[in-house]
């Protein structure tokens, strides 16, 4: 390390590079769309979880315009001292209602919503089950909770039936899964892991990041798509994927949702989400009760999608939803596709080590609502082109 205290930093930022892990960052110089400018070029970009092409919506833009006049910008601190603005309040009925849940409460991230929501639950003496492949904001709430954390196999129910008899010492016990795993874009058996819960009285959280706006009916998300509204306790969710703006909720029983007020913590310690991101919101509830049209066109893209990757040879793994990912083993040829990729004009990033196991970098596709057909045909022309010339298929 020498005289440089910092030094080691540079030798792991080394390392990252030599081993293809390095994350190069591309800076967006337009909307967030189905098409993006980057360095002066349109690309077709595939990267965004912008599921049904909200983040540039002209109802979206125009309803927070017309917040900002009537609200200003910031809400001044947090709501417990600085009091609330109708704007939230009107956001998280509409968001109660949109879920078909007792109550909802907003944060300011689906990160922050998991983090504050974990310890307000479980901590010191309690045992959470945890799916192996959960989200990393669910890792660290787990962390962040003292709790014990017992870690079942991937989907795995009868793994999950083991686990819980196998521990004998607890104080209060809660289910946590991801609803759509984010990676592989295959779908948790909530319908299954409730019932686990109610046979042996153990509480059930899922985070349904990448459920809202994709999965049951009008994008009402993973509870919904299974018929468990009432069964679940907690349905953590965020608003920057399908809603296309920026910020978290927790919907699930009231008496949950009223805790969280008074003891979760990124509600009592951190400002709460912006005017323009509340306005923004809503007006996206609006768009999603009044029609399934930007739903349909996202699963029929997808479809498509899937489709023509598999008739060309490409593994697309074993996603159930619009995340299609190009399994293509090792960080060095991921990135390498990324990049052929990218100089053809498909903005497709490479997925490695440590958000997948080593071994199982990919590209992850996300499709939208906002691209055409001919954009789905374009995207397989240029895959079937680059996997061709690496080799890949």
């Amino acid at each position: 390390m020498g005289n440089d205290k910092l030094s080691w930093i540079q030798d792991e930022l080394d390392n990252l590079k030599s081993a293809g892990l390095y994350n190069t960052i591309r800076t967006i110089e337009s909307p967030m769309d189905a098409w993006v400018k980057i360095d002066g070029r349109s690309l077709l970009n595939f990267c965004a979880n912008n599921y049904l092409g909200l983040a540039n919506h002209p109802r979206i833009r125009e309803a927070t315009k017309k917040a900002i006049d009537t609200f200003g910008v910031g809400p001044g601190a947090v709501r417990t001292i600085a009091g609330t603005m109708s704007l939230h309040i009107a956001l998280e009925q509409r968001l109660a209602e949109f879920k078909r849940a007792e109550a909802c409460i907003s944060f300011q991230s689906g990160f922050a919503a998991n983090l504050g929501t974990i310890p307000a639950i479980v901590g010191r003496g309690d045992v959470i089950f945890s799916d192996e492949l959960n989200h990393a904001s669910i890792i660290d709430g787990c962390r962040l909770s003292r709790a014990k954390v017992v870690r079942y196999k991937h989907n795995d129910v009868d793994d999950l039936v083991s686990q819980i008899e196998a521990t004998a010492e607890f104080g209060r016990r809660v289910i946590i899964s991801d609803g759509v795993f984010s990676m592989d874009g295959d779908i948790a058996p909530l319908d299954k892991l409730v019932e686990v819960a109610e046979r042996y009285d153990i509480m059930t959280m899922v985070d349904d990041a990448h459920g809202e706006g994709v999965l049951g009916h009008g994008g009402r998300g993973i509870v919904d798509h299974f018929g468990l509204h009432g069964r679940v306790d907690v349905e953590i969710g965020t608003l920057s994927k399908a809603f296309g703006v920026m910020g978290g909720l927790v919907a699930g029983k009231a008496v949950i949702v009223e805790w969280l007020r008074q003891r979760g913590r990124p509600f009592l310690f951190s400002s709460a989400m912006t005017v323009p991101d509340t306005a923004a919101c809503l007006e996206a509830v609006n768009i999603l009760q009044e029609s399934t049209e930007l739903i349909d066109r996202l699963w029929a893209n997808a479809a498509i999608f899937r489709a023509g990757m598999q008739d060309m040879g490409f593994d697309t793994g074993f996603s159930q939803t619009p995340i299609v990912p190009v399994m293509l083993g090792e960080a060095p040829l991921a990135q390498q596709f990324s990049r052929h990729l990218f100089e053809q004009g498909v903005f497709a990033m490479a997925i490695g080590f440590p958000t997948v196991p080593r071994g199982k970098a990919r590209i992850r596709v996300m499709n939208s609502a906002a691209h055409s057909e001919e954009d789905i045909k374009l995207a397989l022309k240029t895959f079937y082109e680059v996997g061709q010339e690496l080799g890949v298929i």
